[in-house]
């Protein structure tokens, strides 16, 4: 059975927010439609970040970057600025891989080609390379920092998005402990 465009959207998100949230990020859905589906939570600052399915097409993955919509004169497609999401995030089903890539770097461009292996031609310029654009390698390049601390005994425990030492010790009366 071929799946749907809204179950492969489905499938992207929430893979991409697993994917996230093993590497420590915090991961936020809108409550209402905007043109992001994610807000991560990447220490410093907030991260709108837009989901989509990634296709393999022989040793390139293939990240479609508009959105679609019918209107009352046909359908309506729009590309993704920096003005309205942070990241484009993409998984590729294929492969079971997610990828994460800068807006900035790809602004008001439809699709993104990334590289799995070499080119029949040997081109290593202007080669956008799968591997640089795991969700894994983008996070460590903004500096991300893992919400999760850890325990004495082993048990991960969030910290919460204040800053660590932004408090007097003992300012809290009463701890809150993270249940899960």
């Amino acid at each position: 059975m071929e799946l749907t465009t809204d179950q492969k959207g489905a499938i992207a998100e929430s893979r991409v927010a697993a994917a996230a949230i093993e590497l420590g990020i915090g991961v936020s859905r809108p409550v209402s439609p905007l043109r992001y589906d994610l807000v991560f939570d990447l220490g410093d600052r907030l991260a709108r970040v837009q989901c989509k399915w990634a296709s393999r097409n022989g040793s390139v993955v293939v990240i479609r970057c508009r959105t679609s919509r019918r209107g009352p004169n046909g359908y309506i497609k729009t590309d993704y600025r920096a003005s309205e999401i942070d990241l484009i995030a993409a998984y590729c089903g294929d492969l079971d891989v997610c990828y994460l890539l800068p807006i900035e770097r790809f602004d008001g461009r439809s699709a993104i080609q990334l590289r799995l292996t070499t080119a029949r031609n040997n081109q290593h310029q202007l080669v956008n390379w799968a591997a640089e654009y795991r969700l894994g390698a983008t996070l460590k390049r903004l500096g991300a920092v893992a919400q999760l601390g850890e325990r004495c005994h082993g048990m991960a425990e969030v910290r919460g998005s204040i800053p660590l030492g932004s408090t007097a010790p003992g300012h809290l009366s009463h701890p809150v402990a993270a249940t899960g």
